[in-house]
């Protein structure tokens, strides 16, 4: 499954950014069943949970709650990370993921830079 992350760039403390996590090439039975995660890798540190979509459900990070979240378009077969109130610390690549029966699927990640 190939996932494509967009929306990365650079923004100031206390702004927003939205990623996209786009699937084009799955099959919308199976986008509707497949768990989606975002990840963020702050440079030199090892990539951390921060959102999870799931059957309805939604999963956040301690240190995003309240300020990110995670959502699906099914009709365009995309998830999306909307980051309210960015903070210094947020900054590093995002990562999207997919996963369920016989999937695990990483993106190429999309950097996201906060400065201060």
């Amino acid at each position: 499954v190939q996932l494509q992350a967009s929306g990365g760039g650079l923004v100031q403390a206390g702004g927003s950014l939205r990623l996209s996590c786009a699937v084009p090439r799955m099959i919308l039975s199976t986008f509707w069943g497949t768990t989606f995660d975002w990840y963020h890798q702050a440079p030199g540190n090892q990539r951390e949970l921060v959102a999870t979509s799931s059957d309805g459900s939604t999963y956040y990070g301690d240190s995003v709650k309240g300020r990110f979240t995670i959502s699906r378009d099914n009709n365009k077969k995309t998830v999306y990370l909307q980051m309210n109130s960015l903070k210094t610390e947020d900054t590093g690549t995002y990562f999207c993921h997919a996963r369920g029966p016989g999937m695990d699927s990483w993106g190429k990640g999309t950097l996201v830079t906060v400065s201060s």
